[in-house]
């Protein structure tokens, strides 16, 4: 009886044009998988760094001394924390100018808290997009290189005058296999970019309520400043 083949053999026995469909599936996985895995340490890192500071800032501490404590750490500075310290600073610089009224230094807060929301969020969906097309693509991938070797396998059986079906399975193992891994390529990176697409959203709803709610505070403060300097 004829030894199974095993999955190299089917590779090294494919065509040419199927054997790169299964290099191509090959490489797409395993890039696929590490963008999951860093994409899912970046947002698990986004989630509590967002939690640590949302407990620190609401637990009554003055913001002059959290704007000072992130400051000194500016290099580890991100997601909230960015643009905490981008609102503070600009409300800080424009209240020093006494011409300057409370609605454009609100104005101008909220103008540079919002640009580092929006680089935060192009940072959190980095390779999002390539997640999205492995999945949509790799299973026609693989079904392109399925339909070329079974193709193949019946133009090699029209040479012979009698085909039986040990002449036949082979050929179309080996041609399914690149659907296999169209598959395998695919299923992770849509689940992936589903989870992390919702994260996103999520860490984008909270980080838009915080600016919210610290550009309130900044109001207040900036029309107490006022009323003191009126009186």
């Amino acid at each position: 009886m004829q030894a199974e083949l095993s999955f190299i053999d089917l590779f090294l026995e494919a065509s040419l044009l199927v054997q790169l469909v299964m290099l191509a599936l090959l490489l797409a996985s395993i890039v696929s998988w590490t963008v999951i895995f860093q994409r899912r340490t970046l947002l698990n890192n986004a989630k509590k760094s967002l939690k640590a500071f949302e407990d620190k800032f609401w637990s009554g501490a003055d913001l002059s001394s959290i704007y000072k404590e992130l400051s000194a750490r500016s290099s580890s500075n991100g997601g909230v924390e960015q643009m905490f310290s981008a609102g503070f600073k600009e409300f800080a610089r424009l209240r020093q100018s006494s011409s300057t009224n409370p609605d454009a230094i609100i104005t101008g807060s909220h103008r540079a808290m919002r640009i580092v929301l929006s680089r935060e969020i192009d940072r959190l969906e980095h390779n999002l997009p390539f997640l999205a097309t492995v999945g949509s693509i790799s299973p026609y991938v693989g079904l392109f290189g399925t339909v070329w070797g079974i193709m193949n396998s019946f133009i090699a059986l029209g040479a012979v005058q009698q085909a039986t079906l040990q002449m036949v399975a082979p050929g179309i193992a080996e041609a399914l296999i690149a659907t296999a891994m169209g598959l395998f390529a695919a299923i992770p990176a849509v689940i992936a970019y589903n989870k992390f697409s919702t994260s996103v959203d999520k860490l984008e709803n909270s980080y838009a309520n915080f600016m919210e709610e610290f550009a309130s505070i900044l109001q207040r403060e900036a029309y107490a400043s006022t009323d003191k300097a009126g009186q």
